[in-house]
């Protein structure tokens, strides 16, 4: 079975992510899941109407556009983006609505579950990000697989005076030659805009902070879907890789995977979104559904990302392997 692995050590991941026998999260598994990072105080209201005004001057190379939608995609396996199956095919239509249902983006914000840091966000700022391969045992059809879309160093530095750290406020900080488009992110954007010609910047996630603030960063991002900047989260609603199960049909799961996929889906048609937050205060199908979390992150971003009154448009709502929501969001 493939596996999937982080390419450089200066950047941290929480799990292994290889797949092991079916069989329930251990107590030391729970341990590290309640124990990652504290809640915290700050506010989740979004940026004040003098702020968004600030942000508004600092973009020179973005320019004024109709509001983007934001996405939040199920990627799941790797051989997606080379299998002709349904998620592939899915992501391959929804690409076909830009141009047409939706302006085509100025630049594509993604961010993956696959780049984590310590001690703070990043942005790739490099011209030409490289193509990373971060898994292993797969066929070398997925490693010969490239995605050369252009950065865009000018509007990296941009973006990392305008959305700030949350707990300190602080620029986000700048990557010009360690990362590149991990899998999370060229999976579903080769796909969806084979040209490779919209640019795209990645954005890490400070896994050491609490889950909250990865949301209220989600909101600072409002302001770019009025630049052109289609905002792509990419994860998995539920994402349990010790329980897969080879050959599972797309339409089974285990009960907590879909009781918890279930509890997401109706808080997001509540449009209850900011409590999604609080997902680790959901007991024990929370770390069933996530022993590590990294690939729910990439939800909050988007959530955070949404303008009132915006409802959620879902496809993909199948599994993979059982245990792999593939769940997938439109707002906009």
């Amino acid at each position: 079975e493939g596996t999937m692995q982080v390419p450089n050590p200066s950047f941290m991941s929480p799990t292994s992510h290889k797949p092991r026998s079916r069989r329930g999260v251990s107590s030391s598994a729970s341990t590290v899941f309640t124990t990652v990072a504290a809640t915290t105080g700050l506010s989740m209201s979004p940026l004040n109407p003098t702020a968004e005004a600030a942000t508004a001057d600092v973009f020179k190379s973005l320019k004024k556009s109709p509001r983007m939608p934001v996405l939040f995609l199920g990627h799941g396996s790797p051989m997606n983006a080379i299998e002709d199956n349904e998620y592939r095919r899915s992501w391959q239509a929804l690409g076909a609505e830009f141009g047409a249902k939706y302006p085509k983006p100025q630049l594509i914000l993604c961010i993956s579950a696959h780049w984590l840091t310590r001690g703070g966000w990043f942005l790739t700022a490099m011209a030409q990000p490289k193509t990373i391969h971060d898994f292993g045992g797969f066929p070398q059809a997925l490693f010969d697989q490239q995605y050369p879309a252009p950065g865009a160093p000018a509007t990296a530095q941009e973006i990392s005076q305008a959305v700030r750290q949350p707990a300190s406020g602080t620029a986000l900080g700048l990557d010009r030659q360690e990362w590149g488009f991990d899998h999370g992110t060229w999976s579903v954007l080769k796909p969806m805009f084979p040209q490779a010609d919209i640019p795209v910047i990645q954005m890490s996630m400070d896994y050491s902070r609490a889950p909250g603030e990865h949301y209220l960063l989600g909101q600072q991002l409002k302001a770019l879907r009025e630049r052109g900047v289609l905002v792509v989260g990419s994860g998995n609603v539920v994402h349990n890789l010790r329980a897969t199960q080879r050959g599972a049909a797309s339409n089974q799961a285990y009960d907590w995977a879909l009781d918890f996929d279930k509890r997401v889906t109706d808080q997001l048609q509540q449009g209850l979104l900011a409590p999604l937050a609080d997902f680790r205060q959901w007991g024990t199908v929370a770390s069933q559904a996530h022993p590590t979390y990294e690939h729910y992150l990439p939800l909050l971003y988007t959530a955070g990302a949404v303008q009132p009154k915006e409802t959620p448009r879902f496809f993909n709502t199948s599994f993979q392997a059982a245990s792999i929501s593939m769940r997938s969001v439109v707002w906009g």
